[in-house]
């Protein structure tokens, strides 16, 4: 896939239900994704398949994500993406 239709495809990914998780997503994508590795990249992508009330736990620290892939991945986003 071109490298810009899957950023492209990404940002979209990115709009979710809950702003909170809108302001963390699209910057990290537009600003820290290209320096992912291709391992990063894929649980990022796999990240952005769970549910909001999921990722608004974690991100907002009311609940420890148990998935140590994701848990890393939450944690990199936090302090990448500085809201």
């Amino acid at each position: 896939m071109n490298p810009q239709n899957e950023k492209s495809r990404l940002l979209w990914a990115c709009r979710r239900g809950m702003l909170e998780l809108d302001v963390l997503f699209r910057p990290f994508v537009e600003e820290a994704y290209d320096d992912l590795s291709s391992e990063q990249q894929r649980i990022f992508k796999r990240l952005l398949t769970c549910d909001d009330p999921d990722l608004f736990a974690w991100f907002m620290g009311h609940q420890d994500c148990q998935d140590p892939e994701l848990a890393a991945m939450v944690g990199l986003i936090l302090n990448r993406v500085k809201v």
